[in-house]
């Protein structure tokens, strides 16, 4: 009877929050003066233990400086104790502060600093939608630092400034710029792009030797590229790139893509983008190498001496042909809807996906936020240990309240009683919340 209380109860007694735009990812809070405030008491549902739950996440924009909080304080409902995982060091109190940041990805300047959303460098060829979490509990704190002077500029990221990440950078030029032919449409914005990212992470690329079953460890995992791009289009309202991208994984294979993309913003109400890719692939080379799923698949522990890893599936990796295509829709700055997906051309089951879609406050009776991430696809809709999931789903009782729920599939570490890390568990939270929504 307890526990049907328990069941009964909780739902009920869940957030009271203050906010006035609700958004599942930051990205989407674009500078100006917005305000989000988000915070209350509610519960939480983790792999079927229930936490009580006082959460306070606000996110401030004032022209261009943004700054995100996270503060998350989960009792659990049998024992009445603070759950363990969310404040173990001096990284999870971090945590709290979920980012900062100034202007947005495009902007002559952008720095970012906290948790890392879909970050990418150049076209996407080396690093795409990476995330540098691989859950709530593995979130880590990195740095985005891009500067376009016009004529020349520069991309930088690293994933952990705690510890041994991605550290990553992007250099590109406009030659025609110094010169009189930098004002003549076209060819005036021709540029040409250098890329390198290395992961030092210590098991960034250990693999096992087929016929000893010694681990191998090769060091830092390094990939370098070039890229030239020439804009086709390049108004206000429309804009188009031709782009051609080279990478070289050291000790391992290269690729190449020639591509296209298209950002349409000239009916007013509607923005529309839309990418396509042809890739070529050598042996032993994998396209956007740090994606979505990256932090979970860089090196799982199996059992003493084994364990999987991106190294290992780069190792084994065929030459291949394929495509990758992306389509965005934007309505009013609040719907979106992005979409891609990339498919090697005869390969069975190794297709990567990436999904987000955000509906706004505004709508008359329901609000839907999510992202989805799959790679190696057999079947798409199946959730499993390749898959990023969150959903949240709304329903709007009256013009103040709104009862939801969100849903999220991640990862989370299993470690040993000696607190090593003994591979990885799939981790789902389901949290209800019951909301007050008033604009000032």
């Amino acid at each position: 009877m307890k526990r049907i209380l328990r069941i009964l109860i909780v739902p009920l007694c869940v957030t009271l929050i203050v906010f006035v735009r609700a958004t599942a990812q930051e990205s989407m809070l674009q500078p100006g003066s917005q305000q989000l405030m988000d915070g209350g008491f509610g519960a939480t549902l983790i792999d079927g233990q229930t936490y009580y739950l006082f959460n306070l996440m606000p996110e401030f924009s004032f022209g261009k400086l943004g700054l995100g909080l996270d503060l998350n304080i989960r009792v659990n409902s049998q024992t009445g104790k603070i759950r363990s995982e969310d404040y173990q060091n001096f990284n999870d109190y971090l945590r709290v502060i979920r980012y900062v940041r100034w202007g947005v990805k495009q902007d002559p300047v952008y720095v970012r600093a906290g948790v890392l959303d879909y970050a990418q460098l150049g076209h996407g060829f080396i690093m795409y939608n990476y995330e540098n979490s691989a859950s709530y509990d593995l979130r880590k704190w990195g740095l985005e630092f891009d500067m376009d002077m016009n004529q020349f500029g520069f991309e930088t990221i690293y994933s952990d400034l705690a510890g041994r990440g991605i550290l990553g950078g992007r250099a590109y030029v406009r030659p025609l710029r110094f010169t009189d032919a930098g004002a003549i449409p076209v060819i005036g914005g021709f540029e040409v792009g250098w890329t390198y990212a290395a992961d030092l992470n210590a098991d960034a690329s250990k693999t096992l030797d087929p016929t000893t079953g010694a681990i191998v460890d090769g060091g830092a995992m390094r990939i370098m590229g070039f890229d030239v791009g020439l804009p086709l289009l390049s108004l206000s309202a429309v804009h188009s790139t031709l782009y051609y991208d080279y990478a070289k994984i050291i000790n391992y294979g290269r690729g190449s893509a020639v591509g296209i993309d298209f950002h349409f913003a000239g009916m007013g109400l509607f923005t529309l983008g839309a990418k396509y890719e042809r890739r070529f692939l050598k042996d032993q080379f994998l396209p956007s190498y740090f994606d979505a799923l990256y932090e979970h698949d860089r090196y799982i522990p199996t059992g003493t001496n084994t364990f999987v890893s991106k190294a290992e599936e780069l190792q084994a990796a065929k030459a291949a042909e394929g495509y990758y295509g992306e389509l965005t829709l934007g309505v009013l700055g609040a719907f979106n809807v992005l979409g891609g997906y990339y498919a090697p051309l005869g390969v069975q089951d190794a297709g990567t996906l990436h999904l987000v879609l955000q509906t706004p406050t505004s709508l008359p009776l329901f609000i839907v936020s999510g992202g989805y991430d799959k790679k190696d696809i057999g079947s798409v809709f199946k959730v499993d240990n390749n898959s990023l999931l969150y959903a949240q789903v709304g329903y709007k009782l009256n013009s103040f309240l709104l009862l939801s729920t969100l849903y999220q599939w991640t990862f989370t570490e299993v470690k040993d009683a000696n607190g090593n890390v003994i591979g990885y568990a799939t981790q789902r939270r389901v949290e209800p919340k019951l909301s007050v929504v008033f604009n000032f």
